[in-house]
């Protein structure tokens, strides 16, 4: 079945004519209405743990101490909770959303089609009438995030790719701390990029999500000693912490805003997952669980970084570590975590283009097809991620524009719209408002910090680097 959980009885449209995903393990004519509860090789409890896991343990994490630097050591710690908090509840709503609609409409409904039907209900005639738009504004921010993510990701695995193969003359055996080192690049960081390509190609190719599976299960063993050794090195000689600002300036705040929402990636995974599992009542469950120990290693492993380096954190964590094979392979095992998690990050823009692609070719064509577009996508992320110099202000200006968007704004409207006919409570309303005017204000607020930021001079020695991610 498709991964996204597709809508295949909405109105005729444009997004809605490739009637079958490729991503289905075994096509199949009938199983355009077959329900996903209905499925009997869904995703088991354990595998969409692990799906969620990797989906929202990216390359986020590694600029969090930087993050909570933007922030404070007081108000960092309590912001990304909080923020990290709202998140899921908004999953949750989202959640809910899409259920009560599923059950009044008697299919399954991902996240463009529950706006969709959402505005349907409201009892604006305008909004009612101008209803499928909701679903194009959601389907472009999904695609924008997620393809997002997969630049981010192509940068930090070259960039890594470029570190590990050029110190590695200078790295030693025993761990002491990092000194700057200035090295002069053997190749460009774009002929990394280019070395990487054509395995993320081959990758992507792998187009069934229990297949994937396998690969997350690796990406999240790989992460989990990765952070291992990051705590093994941070916990150790804590210096005095009276220097460390409770609280940072306002500008370094709204940078912080987009990195925390950008790090919460798994915002349009959720319907899928759900929609894939054996036993969908058991997401919630699967929820709470694997998002409370996102929230509590994001906020351990941010603060403990910057108590550990203080004023002289850096744009990712490893950038602190010491020059010595040990942390090196953190590197490396890292690296191999977010090769896996490219795929999975990817499923969401190729599921909403790819079939629309389909839908205007031959069906003689359509394999063809499908892959054409997943090389061109992921190219796509290839060149962006070349064009753009500054990837830690891409990550707050993502974070700030999209992720805010489908993680904080949309999903409290969406409760507005469907649950208006059936008298809300008044209590919910004003919290549902109060959580989207919060969303809209980092939006804004955060998406004019990053471009201030990014049109400035770029200072030499950071402009080929990644910035956030080293």
């Amino acid at each position: 079945m498709s991964l996204r959980g597709r809508d295949h009885n909405s109105e005729p449209n444009s997004w809605d004519n490739g009637s079958k995903s490729l991503l289905e393990s075994s096509s199949n004519a009938s199983s355009e209405n077959v329900h996903p509860t209905e499925e009997a090789s869904g995703l088991s409890t354990v595998q969409t743990l692990i799906h969620l896991l990797k989906c929202n343990i990216g390359t986020g994490l590694l600029g969090l101490p930087l993050a909570i630097k933007n922030a404070g050591l007081l108000v960092g710690p309590v912001s990304l909770l909080a923020i990290g908090v709202l998140t899921v509840h908004c999953m949750v709503i989202l959640l809910n959303c899409a259920h009560h609609l599923s059950q009044r409409l008697q299919k399954t409904v991902n996240y463009e089609a529950a706006i969709m039907y959402g505005l349907e209900a409201c009892p604006n005639a305008w909004l009612r009438t101008h209803s499928v738009w909701g679903r194009y504004i959601v389907s472009f921010l999904l695609v924008i995030t997620q393809l997002g993510f997969c630049s981010v990701y192509f940068m930090f695995l070259a960039d890594n790719l470029q570190q590990m193969v050029e110190e590695a003359h200078v790295t030693a055996n025993t761990c002491h701390p990092r000194k700057s080192l200035v090295l002069t690049h053997i190749l460009d960081i774009r002929l990394y990029m280019l070395t990487i390509l054509p395995f993320l190609v081959l990758l992507v190719f792998i187009r069934n999500l229990k297949v994937l599976s396998i690969f997350s299960t690796l990406a999240n063993i790989t992460t989990l000693g990765s952070v291992a050794l990051i705590f093994e090195y941070i916990m150790q000689g804590i210096p005095d912490l009276s220097n460390l600002p409770l609280m940072a300036s306002w500008k370094t705040f709204l940078l912080f805003f987009g990195t925390a929402i950008f790090t919460f990636e798994g915002v349009g995974m959720v319907l899928p997952l759900k929609n894939q599992m054996k036993h969908p009542q058991q997401f919630s469950l699967v929820l709470y669980l694997g998002m409370s120990f996102v929230i509590i290693l994001y906020v351990c492993l941010g603060t403990l970084g910057y108590m550990k380096f203080g004023s002289n954190t850096q744009a990712s964590i490893t950038l602190n570590l010491p020059n010595c094979w040990l942390y090196q392979s953190v590197k490396l095992i890292y690296s191999i975590s977010i090769f896996f998690t490219y795929a999975l990050q990817f499923h969401v823009p190729a599921e909403i283009i790819i079939p629309f692609v389909i839908s205007q070719v031959p069906e003689s064509w359509a394999l063809f097809t499908d892959l054409s577009v997943r090389t061109a996508l992921v190219c796509l992320t290839c060149v962006s991620a070349i064009l753009v110099p500054r990837l830690d202000l891409v990550i707050s200006l993502l974070g700030s524009v999209s992720s805010s968007a489908l993680a904080l704004i949309i999903p409290p409207l969406l409760e507005l719209t469907t649950f208006y006919p059936e008298d809300i409570s008044w209590v919910t309303m004003t919290k549902d408002i109060m959580i989207s005017i919060l969303g809209l204000l980092g939006c804004v607020f955060g998406t004019y910090q990053a471009l201030y930021e990014l049109i400035q001079p770029i200072i030499p020695s950071t402009a080929n680097s990644t910035g956030v991610y080293a």
